[in-house]
């Protein structure tokens, strides 16, 4: 039986990107598919320009809208506009699209897939994987990638990622048509939603719409009471929309996302943003950086893998530490914090420069969770 170089558990964002990394450094990469095609998946789609950075081919063709202003509001009121700048807007791009196209890239660069895999034991064996299926295929491999999402069992398991698993609801969906959106435009609304916010996002033809909540009881969100409220200013109807309630892990706490032969990605690591529930950005960074670390470490160059765990805390959990503090406070007194946050002068601004990646919730945590207690 062949042993691979590495398994990878997932072909999704954070999958499909360390496949890809992985595969053109000669690596002997396999990805474990439990589905068997492309489907469309619940998302935002909502992602930062600066992600091309991890790329050596052009991410351009799966954009369906490039953002270049940003529009906040309370209850459909009360708005205010933030334009990004044009080096580094923001995407927004049709989840399915995104995965597909970077599985490709992958395969190209000589990935294996097998798919329909439902990966149901992991266990190791004299420092070798052995993966089994639910239909009884089993493969073997010299490290493991978990990379299956946010209703991953395997983090639990061995013991990696939060002790404490932390969840935005959400329910995410798609219409099949512009409405009064316009274009390259995204939209916030933060007075429908307790403890969270709506958002609009264009593609080409079509509309992103969704709403999360971060702080809450998920059975206490009127969905569709929300959905009637939000969608009805932008020229939509509630039996437009197609779409479906999931659960998001988020960013609870610095934790260790490897262990020996073995690497958490994306949400499967809990990476997601606690206060904007940016789930992409993070979850193509820890690919790209779990492929860096694991192509060290399958080439003899490191003895280990903290290198990763270390890497993803100072460039992406460092500025979560600090989302979520701005996340506590904003969400429990979320009128004061749309007056003296979003609608200061400088906040949309600030909003909209953390979503294109320009500045981390670091540069501006203390300054604003200072304004809102001292001032509600």
């Amino acid at each position: 039986m062949t042993i691979f170089d590495v398994a990878i558990i997932g072909g999704g964002a954070s999958g499909t990107t360390a496949a890809f990394h992985l595969a053109n450094k000669g690596k002997n990469v396999c990805i474990l598919e439990k589905n068997n095609s492309s489907f469309a998946r619940a998302c935002s789609g909502g992602i930062s320009s600066a992600v091309q950075n991890w790329f050596p081919f052009n991410l351009m063709p799966i954009v369906d809208e490039v953002i270049t202003n940003v529009e906040f509001s309370w209850c459909n009121n009360d708005k205010i506009v933030a334009k990004l700048s044009g080096s580094s807007p923001f995407w927004i791009v049709k989840r399915e699209k995104l995965d597909s196209f970077l599985l490709d890239q992958a395969v190209n660069s000589g990935c294996n897939l097998l798919t329909t895999f439902y990966v149901v034991n992991i266990k190791k064996n004299s420092n070798i994987w052995q993966i089994t299926a639910l239909d009884g295929r089993h493969i073997e491999a010299k490290t493991i990638v978990i990379a299956d999402g946010s209703q991953s069992p395997w983090s639990n398991f061995f013991k990696l990622g939060p002790k404490t698993l932390k969840y935005a609801y959400t329910f995410s969906g798609r219409i099949k048509r512009k409405g009064n959106l316009r274009n390259e435009t995204a939209r916030f609304d933060f007075g429908f939603v307790k403890n969270g916010f709506a958002w609009a996002f264009p593609l080409k033809n079509e509309v992103n719409i969704g709403m999360g909540t971060f702080l809450g009881n998920k059975n206490s969100i009127p969905f569709e009471e929300i959905l009637q409220s939000f969608i009805t200013d932008l020229g939509f109807e509630p039996s437009e929309v197609i779409g479906q309630k999931t659960k998001l892990r988020i960013w609870n706490g610095h934790s260790n996302l490897h262990g020996e032969g073995i690497l958490l990605v994306g949400d499967a690591a809990s990476l997601c943003d606690p206060f904007l529930a940016e789930g992409l950005r993070p979850a193509l960074m820890s690919g790209f950086e779990a492929a860096k670390s694991l192509s060290h470490w399958l080439d003899g160059n490191i003895n280990h893998l903290d290198a990763y765990s270390k890497t993803m805390k100072n460039n992406w959990g460092n500025s979560m530490a600090w989302g979520r503090r701005i996340a506590q406070v904003f969400y429990r007194f979320p009128k004061v914090g749309y007056k003296l946050g979003v609608k200061r002068a400088t906040a949309p601004k600030r909003i909209a420069q953390i979503l294109s990646g320009e500045m981390s919730y670091e540069d501006i945590a203390k300054r604003v969770i200072n304004r809102l207690l001292f001032q509600h």
